[in-house]
């Protein structure tokens, strides 16, 4: 069995003497697959870079992608790195929602070791990015925008019961409250019980009322539901014993909880009055007690109230009058829609809540730490209880669970709460496994509150707001960099593929206008705020923050980056309305771009026809990059393979014919740069993912085969076609 060093082999490989500055790495030992002894021809090459005739192509900068996590421990990434490439881009590290969290604090302490560490192993940064609509904290920056609350209206003041609960319990007996009757309630007799509530957050309780000595208990007597904004519960109950104690069981609540207006009334023609307690003209609690065993406060506080009125943003709605069930699955469970109510039947308890399941897709993500509101009737064919939750498809990723949701045999109105608690939250489901039995649903909603009052801000108000937030990030951006990243995609991605008013050009990308492969509900779009001439603002404040940092503004090189203005589909149309807004964001005769970065995220076809569509839009892509006379980078390079049928091709399927064909490729792109491109404007190809793409924990062209080198490092039969580009192109 033999084994050799990977860490020597690139050194070998490269032509590299291997001195002590090797030795840290010389345990990184594998075994040598015997299908790669048919490659050992490749380490027979040099390191990429030395490839580039440096005396004819004195700007030209090789470049690759890395995880600057990896790029900072120094070991195998770092050393690939530095051998190969003159240039260096963050893949994620340098992008907004990298470096400020959700509150908007920003922290550029990993990019400030990501410099150093570059600059002491001489090797030039790419930024990127300093304005783009993805990854961003998109929470933070609608809330900078959102509506403005009134000031409160100080005079405003009511009397109510205040009680405090330090958190929730798992039972609703947990906390619970008493009011002791002056006059015994008549057994078979029907009484009419009304309180005015709130709640710091919504709530449902059970009303049990019974005998003080606990031999009684009326369970299943009603419901109280409070919320943020006062409101009058009012509900019917009889007794089958005679009742001298009014008990309220919040145990699941953890908050402040406001009783007012409490009466009582027994039925019949004079309607006796039994309970008046008002709060604002007796201050008594003589009646009112909690056992002694529990801790939570209570008493009688004034309320100031703001006299702000909630309104209800609905991000569902559904009376079930279409006759279409919910989506659901698990243990034989059967849904349907009988008489406009949702019926849902497990047949039989299940191991956990989860193994039956029924729910919704929202159409755009919900809004990470806001409190959602589910509110519907239900009951079930017997008592019990379900669960409901948000989640995150992918990964069956929980974001925020509501309280448990009781089921009499009774219809009864049930609104729980929970705070989304986390991004991509596209789902809402009901738990229902343990329950045996069927559930009956109607008049579901799921929304959110909002000040009816607010005051919105103007768009002059929103857009000065945005532009000192993208002031006080470009500025701590470069800052951070110390004046050492002298090139930037200073806008990323800005166009879409729609011509909404066909002058012959594309839209800028927008919230109404995405190109993003309908995930535009978790992007921010700059532009949308900052009008059509945003990039003007980025611009500007790149310049001056770069020359405030200490660098040289003569050197600082700000590009516009896009993906498919190679496109063959539409004639290079993206790049062609690229262009024309470059041109009229310079227009106002200040601003600058330097350069184009054209991203060429492309795939080898390996239908004829299909392949030669392709290397002619690329050609036709070079000469319009060529004719704005502007600097011009292969910004993210990389390459998949398509078979005759369309079908992505997946490494582990790739044959050698393959590998040569995706290495021709290569050669064809970067030659054909170096062709078209002048020299004055070649300012480098930067190969976005050195390794290929692994087939688990993968968000980039997932197993795919779109590295120079393996996983394990080994250089593939695309390295020469690679490299002989940059050789062959270079040698003019």
């Amino acid at each position: 069995m033999k084994y050799y060093n990977i860490i020597l082999q690139l050194a070998i490989a490269a032509g590299i003497t291997v001195s002590c500055a090797d030795a840290p790495f010389a345990e990184f030992k594998t075994e040598k697959p015997e299908s790669l002894k048919k490659y050992e021809y490749l380490n027979e090459y040099g390191d990429l870079k030395t490839y580039i005739n440096r005396t004819a192509h004195p700007n030209f900068k090789l470049g690759t992608g890395v995880s600057v996590s990896d790029f900072l421990k120094q070991n195998l990434v770092y050393a690939l790195t530095v051998n190969n490439y003159d240039d260096v881009t963050a893949g994620n590290a340098m992008k907004y929602s990298s470096c400020v969290d959700a509150k908007g604090n920003m922290d550029f302490g990993t990019v400030k070791k990501f410099v150093k560490t570059a600059k002491e192993a001489g090797i030039s940064i790419y930024g990127h990015t300093l304005c783009w609509h993805s990854q961003q904290q998109n929470a933070y920056l609608n809330g900078l925008i959102a509506d403005k609350e009134p000031e409160p209206d100080p005079g405003n003041v009511e009397i109510a019961l205040h009680i405090n609960t330090s958190e929730p319990k798992s039972n609703v007996w947990d906390w619970e409250l008493y009011y002791d009757l002056d006059e015994t309630l008549i057994a078979n007799q029907e009484y009419t019980i009304s309180m005015r509530l709130k709640a710091s957050s919504a709530i449902t309780f059970p009303f049990w009322p019974g005998k003080k000595d606990g031999s009684y208990t009326h369970y299943g007597a009603g419901e109280f539901s409070a919320g943020e904004q006062w409101s009058t519960n009012t509900f019917t109950f009889t007794p089958s014993d005679d009742i001298d104690r009014l008990r309220f069981c919040f145990g699941l609540f953890g908050g402040d909880l406001y009783f007012d207006d409490l009466t009582l009334t027994a039925a019949g023609s004079d309607r006796n009055l039994i309970v008046n307690s008002t709060f604002e003209e007796s201050k008594d609690l003589s009646r009112w007690s909690k056992p002694s065993w529990l801790n939570f406060a209570y008493g009688i506080e004034e309320v100031k109230e703001s006299g702000t009125v909630m309104t209800n943003v609905y991000v569902l709605e559904d009376d079930f009058s279409s006759g279409t069930p919910m989506m659901g699955w698990g243990n034989n469970s059967t849904l349907q829609v009988i008489d406009g109510v949702h019926q849902m039947t497990n047949p039989s308890e299940a191991k956990n809540p989860w193994d039956a399941q029924a729910g919704y897709e929202f159409p755009a993500p919900l809004t990470e730490g806001i409190t959602y509101f589910l509110k519907m009737k239900i009951k079930g064919s017997v008592a019990g209880s379900i669960g409901a939750i948000f989640q995150k498809p992918e990964g069956y990723a929980g974001r925020g669970d509501f309280p448990s949701i009781p089921i009499t045999t009774d219809w009864k109105e049930v609104i729980v709460s929970t705070k989304c608690t986390g991004d991509a939250a596209t789902r809402v489901l009901f738990n229902y496994g343990k329950y045996d039995g069927t559930i009956y649903i109607d008049d579901l909603s799921i929304y959110w509150q909002k000040s009816g009052n607010t005051i919105p801000l103007t768009p002059e108000e929103k857009e000065e707001i945005l532009t000192n937030e993208l002031e006080r990030w470009i500025k701590g951006m470069l800052e951070s960099c110390d004046g050492y990243v002298k090139a930037w995609d200073v806008v990323n991605e800005p166009i879409s593929g729609k011509d909404s008013d066909g002058d012959g050009y594309y839209d800028l990308q927008s919230a109404s206008q995405p190109d993003d492969n309908g995930v535009s509900g978790q992007n921010f779009y700059w532009q949308d705020y900052l009008g059509d001439d945003y990039a003007r603002i980025p611009i500007k404040f790149a310049r001056k923050y770069f020359a405030e940092s200490g660098g040289n503004p003569d050197e600082l090189k700000l590009f516009i980056n896009d993906y498919n203005l190679e496109s063959d589909w539409d004639q290079n149309k993206k790049l062609k309305s690229l262009i024309h807004w470059i041109e009229r964001w310079e227009s106002d005769g200040e601003t600058k771009v330097d350069g184009i970065g054209t991203q060429m995220h492309v795939s080898y076809y390996m239908n004829p026809a299909t392949q030669a569509s392709k290397e002619n839009a690329i050609i036709n892509m070079f000469n319009l990059l060529a004719s704005t006379g502007k600097l011009i980078k292969i910004t993210e390079l990389d390459m998949g393979i398509v078979d005759a049928a369309g079908e992505t091709i997946l490494t582990e399927n790739l044959t050698d014919e393959m590998q040569q064909n995706m290495s021709d490729f290569y050669q064809f792109i970067i030659e054909t740069y170096f062709e078209i491109i002048p020299v004055a404007q070649q300012y480098g190809i930067t190969h976005w993912s050195p390794t290929d793409s692994p087939s688990e924990n993968s968000f980039w062209r997932k197993g795919q085969p779109i590295g120079l080198w393996d996983l394990n490092y080994n250089r593939k039969p695309v390295y020469v076609g690679f490299l002989e580009g940059l050789k062959n192109g270079t040698a003019k």
